[in-house]
């Protein structure tokens, strides 16, 4: 078993409360999950309203389709034209890693 994880630090753009920002970050999360059934949740900056975090992480029998699965997770956050996308980091782990 693979267990891959990506988190996003994410720059949002015209943010003026944590009311909109959630507003801006909630169907991003969705369209994560909905697409590539992966979690997917906020993770960071919860108290700011122009910075935010995203945590995804799925789980395969494959590698290739760990790493497939977090590449697209990854282009579909960078393409959203209401966030900056400002680093990623990655993770992937096999079930028997010590």
């Amino acid at each position: 078993m693979w267990i891959g994880w990506l988190e996003c630090d994410l720059l949002l753009g015209d943010v003026h409360s944590l009311k909109a920002k959630r507003s801006v970050i909630r169907p991003v999360i969705a369209e994560l999950r909905r697409r590539f059934a992966v979690s997917a949740a906020e993770t960071g900056d919860q108290d700011l309203h122009r910075r935010a975090g995203i945590g995804i992480s799925v789980v395969a029998g494959d590698r290739a389709h760990v790493v497939d699965v977090l590449d697209a997770a990854e282009r579909l956050v960078a393409a959203r034209p209401e966030l900056e996308l400002l680093c990623t980091r990655r993770g992937l782990h096999r079930s028997t890693d010590e």
